[in-house]
């Protein structure tokens, strides 16, 4: 079953989709956030052209593991996703992982520009991918 990863932003949703098997995640895209429910519509769209059986959504915790404003918005957002769509929606650690996906862009030499459109849905890649590795029955 494919499970969906996405990195919950203010202005962008990070999206990283995993194999079949479960065992490895790819980025995918980053939805625009424009405050008119549309990337509820386009993960819709998402979750069945790619058969998703789960979604997983980057918890944003901070570094004493307690879960604060940002969190708090994060868990909203996993809820609404559970009541739009009827599959399981896990909530998993984000810390550092927006920071690691910009690091990994600047050691590969992207430019600035690029790596505004490319941050998100790595961060979600590498959220679904400790979830995948987390959970694997490998």
């Amino acid at each position: 079953m494919k499970k969906l990863g996405l990195d919950y932003g203010d202005r962008r949703i990070g999206v990283a989709t995993s194999d079949i098997f479960g065992w490895t995640a790819q980025a995918l895209e980053t939805i625009e956030r424009r405050g008119n429910g549309n990337e509820f519509e386009r993960i819709r769209e998402l979750v069945k052209e790619y058969e998703i059986g789960e979604i997983v959504v980057g918890l944003p915790k901070n570094m004493n593991g307690s879960v604060g404003p940002r969190g708090e918005i994060c868990i909203e957002f996993a809820e609404q996703l559970r009541e739009q769509f009827e599959i399981p929606v896990h909530l998993w650690d984000e810390r550092l992982t927006t920071v690691s996906a910009e690091r990994v862009l600047i050691e590969g030499d992207v430019s600035r520009k690029k790596r505004k459109g490319i941050v998100d849905k790595m961060a979600a890649a590498l959220i679904l991918q400790n979830f995948l590795d987390a959970n694997s029955k490998r």
